[in-house]
């Protein structure tokens, strides 16, 4: 099943909970705009390439449009649509005021050089700068782009507009990017596990972690369970898995993947089959990968739109700041994001209950259901 049908399903089986009203659901399936531009440039060799850029603005009725911009050579429309629909209900779970928007170039960012990379963000920046905006679309970074992507967007935005650093967010600090945000999206992972662990009564000290995946999210998250005191088992990447019960020492292993561009030949574990990795005991799995198997198992899914909305959350804070021309410190960021984390799984619990749902069931409904009551309430009939 790919990423629309995915998304779609569980929408429905939302909105049927939901008792929506038929022609709502679908008002709110439909993206509110979808772009799709030519982005021409001069290679460095002196020829001409052109690229197929996209941005799917999907839903603004809780806010500005929201969401990240990727550079990859799959990049598709429908697998765009469906990312900017998860964008719409996964900050209406964490509570921020956004809506949902994905955008991406169809290239291949490995073959181009650095000044191939900012012309062709140029040219696409050209392309929006009219339809993107501080209280429009917010885009940051995502597969295949990163802080210096936001960077010459900001710059090529700025000569339409006048300077404006909440145009784009996950940008270097240096113009305006908020602290905290590299560890964002795992620090949040481990935010909303402490509430899943604290509604059983547990803490992440003493329960035993595997990570599958160990880029951004995954060691930042390895990095904080540990010194929370939970005891990382095994880790797997693209290079391979390592294991050892007695707990991984995470800061050799950040240095040795860092290092030697992963995990492969750690000699702190025994190296394991990255495909048993899933099938090793443990009390927490991090990501739920393979949703569908686990469920059957009758294992607990903590649900993707709430246990990785930290970015995002941070995201919000940026914006924020940029806004009012205030910059945080690194502790009020995390404060705050374990405050939204928090109270976001908490809501989501609430549905579980009045709707008699699993926790991902839970988490569509609660996004769905508010952005259901604010298009109504901005009368979306008249």
């Amino acid at each position: 099943m790919n990423a629309l049908a995915a998304t779609s399903r569980n929408f429905k089986q939302a909105a049927k909970l939901l008792g929506l009203d038929s022609k709502l659901e679908k008002s709110l399936l439909i993206p509110f705009r979808e772009i799709k531009v030519e982005c021409t440039i001069p290679k460095d060799d002196g020829t001409l390439a052109s690229y197929v850029g996209f941005r799917v603005q999907h839903d603004n009725a809780r806010g500005p449009m929201k969401g990240g911009i990727r550079y990859h050579h799959e990049v598709d429309p429908d697998e765009v649509n469906a990312l900017a629909q998860l964008m719409t209900w996964k900050t209406a779970v964490a509570n921020i005021p956004y809506g949902g928007a994905k955008g991406g170039i169809g290239c291949s960012p490995g073959d181009l050089s650095i000044s191939e990379l900012e012309r062709l963000t140029r040219v696409f920046t050209q392309k929006i700068h009219d339809l993107i905006g501080i209280h429009t679309d917010i885009p940051a970074p995502d597969m295949g782009t990163n802080s210096q992507t936001m960077a010459w967007i900001l710059d090529e935005y700025s000569k339409f507009h006048g300077y404006s650093p909440a145009v784009v967010t996950g940008k270097p600090v240096d113009l305006g990017g908020s602290l905290g945000r590299d560890a964002a999206t795992g620090r949040g992972v481990l935010f909303a596990t402490e509430a899943l662990l604290a509604e059983h009564d547990k803490g992440i000290a003493g329960q035993r972690f595997i990570i599958q995946g160990f880029g951004n999210v995954g060691s930042w998250a390895a990095q904080l369970i540990n010194e929370a005191g939970g005891k990382v088992i095994a880790i797997s990447d693209v290079t391979g898995a390592v294991k050892n019960v007695n707990g991984l020492d995470i800061a050799q292993l950040v240095k040795h993947s860092a290092e030697n561009r992963g995990i492969k030949g750690f000699n702190g574990g025994d190296a394991i089959d990255p495909n048993s990795l899933l099938t090793e005991e443990c009390d927490v799995l991090i990501p739920a990968a393979l949703g569908g198997i686990l469920s059957k198992k009758g294992v607990l899914i903590l649900p993707d739109i709430l246990a990785n909305s930290g970015r995002v959350t941070v995201s919000y804070f940026e914006w924020v700041q940029n806004i009012q021309g205030f910059m945080w410190d690194e502790e009020k960021v995390n404060a705050e994001l374990r405050t939204y984390m928090t109270r976001a799984f908490g809501d989501v619990k609430e549905m579980c209950r009045s709707h008699n749902c699993d926790l991902r069931m839970g988490a569509f409904t609660l996004g769905v259901n508010r952005v259901a009551r604010a298009t109504v309430l901005r009368g979306w009939e008249a």
